[in-house]
């Protein structure tokens, strides 16, 4: 089952976005843009009591014993992706900020920002919230203009691997003002990998950084996976291999996609990083 994005709080919003034109027919990749009018709603709609209050009526149940809440150097490049899902609930994913041309990309699932299978059917009220912790928003929130998917996963549910490019906050854009991590796109497992992610498990549903440390192995049900139960709301966040933590940097080598699956596994699983999500990186680093 994939991890989902978690939300109680119903809302029916309509935003506009359009989908590039100009793209060849064969392109892997799709991009969808907010317009100005749609990231200055998000941006209002998201008060931070609105944000503190987004999990808190969740029971998704208790923190699995293998997640600790990271205690280490705050991780500025790593926060929550707050949006309005199909269902017009408030809802949030983990996202990590990553180098780029245009020093504005963060890397998620795709199905934190696009319903699969399902073209034109895009979240809405997109924004990134980096180093969020118990309601301190201490580089505020930038507004997500752009992201780009892979066309499989628009089209069938396939590939689940997004990359969101936001706008500058206070003339800064967002690489300058948090850092970033570095990302790999080597086509394979990460090995040792520190996962991080904000679950929507208790008690801390979604307020604090949660992190678990296992090995990557290939999965039996998609591509690599690790031992470690997280929650909806974990959605999207970093695998770090060479993980320093007493600096708070590795490099992402996947992003959490699946977990819980049938069989009773407390595995979650991500999607190999490799040409495909190569593609969708770059073209984000010039939207």
């Amino acid at each position: 089952m994939r991890l989902r994005a978690v939300g109680p709080c119903a809302l029916a919003l309509v935003a506009a976005v359009s989908v590039l034109p100009g793209r060849q027919a064969a392109d892997t990749v799709a991009t969808v843009t907010y317009s100005e009018a749609d990231r200055r709603q998000a941006l209002e709609y998201w008060t931070a009591g609105r944000i503190r209050q987004a999990g808190a009526s969740l029971d998704e149940g208790a923190t699995p014993a293998d997640q600790k809440v990271w205690r280490g150097p705050r991780i500025a490049s790593i926060g929550r992706l707050f949006f309005v899902n199909d269902k017009g609930e408030d809802s949030w994913c983990t996202a990590t900020s990553v180098p780029a041309r245009n020093h504005s990309v963060v890397l998620a699932a795709a199905h934190c920002a696009q319903v699969p299978a399902s073209p034109g059917n895009h979240h809405i009220s997109l924004v990134f919230v980096p180093g969020y912790d118990k309601g301190a928003m201490p580089y505020g929130a930038f507004a997500v203009r752009a992201f780009t998917m892979p066309r499989s996963w628009e089209t069938d549910d396939a590939y689940d691997v997004a990359a969101l490019v936001v706008d500058a906050r206070a003339g800064r854009r967002l690489a300058d003002v948090v850092g970033t991590q570095e990302v790999a796109f080597t086509g394979r497992p990460g090995g040792k990998v520190t996962v991080f992610g904000y679950p929507g498990t208790r008690p801390q549903r979604g307020e604090e950084l949660m992190s678990c440390t296992a090995t990557a192995r290939p999965s039996r049900h998609h591509a690599q996976e690790v031992p470690c139960d997280m929650g909806g709301g974990a959605s999207g966040g970093p695998w770090l291999a060479h993980f320093d933590g007493a600096r708070g940097t590795g490099t992402v080598t996947g992003v959490t996609s699946y977990g819980n699956d049938a069989t009773g596994d407390t595995a979650i699983a991500a999607e190999y990083l490799g040409p495909l999500a190569r593609q969708v990186y770059d073209r984000a680093q010039d939207e």
